[in-house]
């Protein structure tokens, strides 16, 4: 919906949720309640995903195998727990654009950063760099640090960072390629991460995904904000690989187990160094308990022990919800709400806040990050306290995001009410 369609009244909003061909998937998640009893305004799914109201059932199906059968859950139960990652398998491959044996549900964000990055950071004398945001997520940079000073380099000249220009808040597409083939000898790794956890900025990862290419480095993006969030074609832009949690836009619940993507064409190359598990080893041989690893083709491979079954239900209790919806049509329905948020707040145009995520739509994802004036983080504090669910980071961005399974255009409508009027 363009920005010409909508309006500033509530019943617009209303309106619009009304005759929605999606607004039904809100029923499906539980929110917290606002001080009158309400349903809150829930605009933090860039942090933690609501709960969908099947977890329950999922979880307790486990814990009834678990009770019942003990040890035999393993083998027997409704979904035996030997293969139950692979009940992920098919739904992860169609959210981030992959082929099934490209995916594997494992461990958690950074575990599966580094476990990636032992396979495919190895630097050279000669091309030792990895690319990263400036801005990165601290838990990325200390990941990337403490791999560079593992290899014995030093991240004053190992660690490339990539900024805004000067007056900037987001970076230029443009620019990053031109850094790439500026720098792209030294680079060993660009790691970026899909979406910017600050700005919202959605990055172009088939476009970078090419410079990289082109430059001979490995490319990988963090995508922890826009695995559900985007609509992800891994495989077709070529991507090496990706890791993503799945408690943010995923819904799967605090600390809940994360993702990895490996490009198939490094599915057989077995003499990558690798650190090993029983779970990445061959599945045929695995109960014969050899002493020599041999890894299972794709991402599988990577596995080090038996994932967690009670998070792993409690994702799949989302998946399913996911793959009902589909991304593409989330997608479509996230570049409206995202857009009639930003057209309210720019009805309101002040000195006091100003909208940083970038304006066009393909260049960010259902977030808007909003720079307050001061840094006055007591808005942020008021909000919640009065049922608006949204975030800050230090030092003056309030954050805020319209997710398309749950959030409505009312919820927009009535964060941009109760903002304004605490903006004072």
């Amino acid at each position: 919906m363009a920005a010409a369609a909508f309006d500033t009244t509530e019943s617009f909003a209303i309106a619009t949720d009304a005759r929605g061909p999606m607004t039904h998937f809100r029923e499906r998640f539980y929110f917290p309640l606002a001080p009158d009893g309400s349903p809150a305004v829930y605009l933090v799914g860039h942090s933690l995903g609501l709960q969908p109201k099947t977890v329950r059932a999922y979880v307790e199906q486990e814990l009834k195998d678990w009770e019942t059968l003990g040890v035999e859950g393993h083998f027997g139960g409704k979904h035996p727990w030997m293969p139950y990652h692979r009940l992920l398998t098919e739904q992860t491959a169609r959210l981030v654009g992959a082929q099934p044996s490209e995916v594997v549900v494992m461990n958690s964000l950074t575990v599966n950063l580094h476990l990636m990055m032992v396979s495919f950071y190895r630097p050279t004398r000669d091309r030792h760099k990895i690319l990263i945001e400036g801005s990165a997520f601290p838990s990325d940079q200390y990941a990337v640090q403490s791999q560079i000073k593992f290899h014995g380099f030093d991240p004053e000249s190992s660690l490339l960072e990539l900024h805004p220009g000067a007056g900037e808040a987001t970076m230029r597409d443009e620019d990053i390629v031109a850094l790439i083939e500026r720098e792209g000898a030294s680079i060993a790794l660009i790691l970026l991460g899909g979406v910017n956890y600050s700005t919202g900025q959605a990055f172009d990862m088939a476009a970078i995904t090419k410079a990289g290419h082109a430059q001979g480095c490995i490319v990988a993006f963090d995508c922890a904000h826009a695995a559900g969030n985007l609509e992800l074609k891994l495989h077709e832009w070529d991507v090496d690989w990706a890791a993503w949690c799945s408690y943010k836009y995923l819904n799967g619940g605090p600390g809940c187990i994360g993702g990895c993507f490996v490009h198939e064409r490094h599915a057989r190359d077995f003499d990558l160094p690798r650190f090993a598990g029983w779970w990445g080893h061959d599945q045929e041989t695995r109960f014969k308990m050899g002493h020599e690893f041999h890894p299972m083709e794709g991402a599988e491979g990577w596995q080090l022990s038996n994932p967690s079954i009670l998070t792993m239900a409690a994702l799949r209790a989302s998946m399913d919800i996911f793959d009902e919806a589909g991304i593409a049509n989330l997608r479509q329905r996230s570049v409206s709400l995202t857009g009639y948020l930003e057209f309210l707040l720019d009805q309101h145009k002040s000195v006091k806040f100003e909208i940083v995520t970038p304006r066009e739509a393909q260049r960010r994802g259902a977030q808007l990050s909003i720079r307050i004036a001061a840094g006055k983080r007591v808005i942020c504090d008021k909000l919640v306290d009065d049922g608006v669910f949204c975030d800050w980071r230090e030092p003056d961005v309030l954050r805020v995001a319209p997710v398309p399974l749950y959030c409505s255009y009312q919820d927009c409508y009535r964060f941009v009410q109760r903002f304004i009027a605490n903006l004072g």
